[in-house]
């Protein structure tokens, strides 16, 4: 109890980074949402014969699930566990707002045929265009390989979804320049997709290229929907405390209880921004999503550039931990799964790791599987020393 107490009182500075798609094996209820046996780090490491994670398996990654090429160890430097998802779904805005404390009860409307025909009118009126292209369930890369030469000749936006409650609009850069397709999607945001087609969000998806050629840039951006209740990041800064976004955190929560943030594009930037608002803040929270696991290689079906993120991103961790002082916390986890080596290329419904680092420690104990994500919120806000009402349970007291 003396130790837990020091804890708090030694409160500075919590990182909470989210590895975007790292899943640790299927949820009790996977099969329900077709994610029956998934488990992405397990299926990636065997894809390609064993992963290389020296800095995470002695974190204690290789003691939450059996996963080849990195064994468990007999002290890990970590708290480890994993968590299950309370909410329902499995997008990366209920697995965000779940981590800060709330659980969506309902699922987010999807569209598996496609949006129903008044909804399309409703977009094309407040966009200004004159047609669509699309309208169905696609994975983003296929869909401008099959509609981009069209879109690029009539002008029109090109409109899909997937298994998630998205609704994403892909454009050429120099058909549709970057500020209107913005305009566009925020419009869709307010106007479109409310009520009953309230999406968990909608995507700008800009590409560039010719026939043949196309790509998707770094310039995605999303416009999420407002969380129903207040959250971890909302309660700190009642607090004035500093909550510092990393990624694309920040539009997962309509970019509310942010102090400050930096959409960074890729892993690199991330890892880099991290590190840099991590040296600077005194106390506070720096929250950060890496999301090219998800984005890049687990959407592609890629276990092979899957393992390569993952094995870049544990060279890097060291460069991290050397920011945690005595005392601070540095949380790892995710926010659902998204095996790479599955037919499906939608994201998983799975347990998600928890790694807790205690600047000054040495030595890791066992968290067991956590019943809900909110558990980081209770214990990040109790690190801190407010009361709140979040419905997880800390595990601030078994770090000792």
């Amino acid at each position: 109890m003396q130790r837990e107490t020091d804890l708090r009182l030694n409160h500075r500075k919590v990182l909470l980074v989210v590895m975007d798609g790292v899943g640790v094996g299927e949820l009790p209820d996977a099969a329900s949402y077709g994610d029956e046996g998934s488990h992405t780090l397990a299926h990636t490491a065997a894809a390609v014969g064993g992963l290389h994670l020296p800095n995470l398996q002695q974190w204690g990654i290789g003691n939450i699930a059996s996963i080849h090429g990195v064994p468990p160890v007999t002290h890990p430097l970590a708290h480890y566990g994993r968590m299950a998802e309370k909410s329902a779904g499995k997008d990366s805005t209920t697995g965000h707002w779940e981590l800060a404390g709330v659980i969506v009860e309902r699922e987010f409307p999807t569209f598996p045929r496609g949006f129903p025909e008044t909804l399309i009118q409703e977009f094309l009126r407040v966009s200004g265009c004159g047609g669509y292209l699309g309208n169905k369930t696609a994975s983003g890369t296929a869909i401008i390989d099959e509609l981009g030469a069209e879109h690029v000749r009539t002008g029109f936006p090109i409109v899909y979804t997937s298994a998630d409650s998205v609704f994403q609009v892909a454009a050429h850069e120099e058909v549709i320049p970057l500020d209107r397709l913005y305009a566009m999607c925020e419009q869709t945001r307010n106007e479109v997709c409310v009520g009953p087609a309230a999406v968990g969000r909608i995507i700008a998806r800009p590409f560039v290229g010719s026939p043949g050629r196309f790509t998707r840039t770094t310039n995605r951006k999303d416009f999420s929907l407002d969380p129903p209740s207040p959250t971890l990041l909302d309660l700190l800064q009642q607090h004035d405390i500093s909550t510092g976004g990393v990624g694309k955190v920040d539009e997962l929560f309509a970019h509310r209880g942010f102090t400050s943030s930096l959409h960074t594009r890729t892993n690199a930037e991330g890892i880099d921004e991290l590190i840099r608002q991590s040296h600077s803040m005194d106390r506070g929270l720096v929250f950060a999503n890496l999301g090219d696991f998800d984005t890049l290689y687990g959407h592609r079906n890629d276990p092979e550039g899957f393992a390569r993120a993952l094995e870049t991103f544990d060279t890097a961790l060291p460069a991290i931990t050397e920011t945690v002082r005595s005392g601070e916390l540095f949380i790892l986890t995710a926010d659902h799964g998204n095996d790479p080596v599955t037919p499906s290329t939608d994201h998983s419904r799975e347990f998600v790791p928890l790694l807790a680092y205690e600047g000054g420690r040495r030595s890791g104990t066992a968290l067991g599987t956590r019943a809900s994500f909110t558990d980081i919120a209770s214990t990040v806000a109790e690190y801190f020393g407010i009361p709140h009402a979040f419905p997880g349970t800390s595990f601030l007291h078994q770090m000792v």
